[in-house]
């Protein structure tokens, strides 16, 4: 059985590839909402597991949140293991 997906406040954030993110701190999970890249707007939502809050200061603070992301979040999905939660929202 699948667990619940938590429901996480998103904030915007400047950057050409990710369009939201937020964190659930009593399940430790990362939602980063991606940009579609014809439109520039929200796209695919992806929870991260796994992901502390203190993980999740790093990455809002960070200078690129999208190079972030590629540096230090995408390349260990071991660490973080993510669910594909939505393709695209509701219009």
């Amino acid at each position: 059985m699948e667990p619940t997906t938590p429901a996480i406040d998103m904030q915007e954030v400047q950057s050409s590839q990710i369009h939201s993110i937020g964190h659930d701190a009593e399940s430790n999970t990362l939602a980063i909402r991606f940009r579609d890249y014809k439109t520039n707007g929200p796209s695919s939502l992806y929870h991260y597991r796994d992901f502390s809050a203190e993980d999740f200061a790093a990455f809002s603070r960070a200078d690129s949140i999208g190079s972030h992301f590629k540096q230090h979040i995408k390349p260990y999905d071991k660490k973080y293991p993510y669910t594909k939660v939505e393709a695209k929202p509701a219009a």
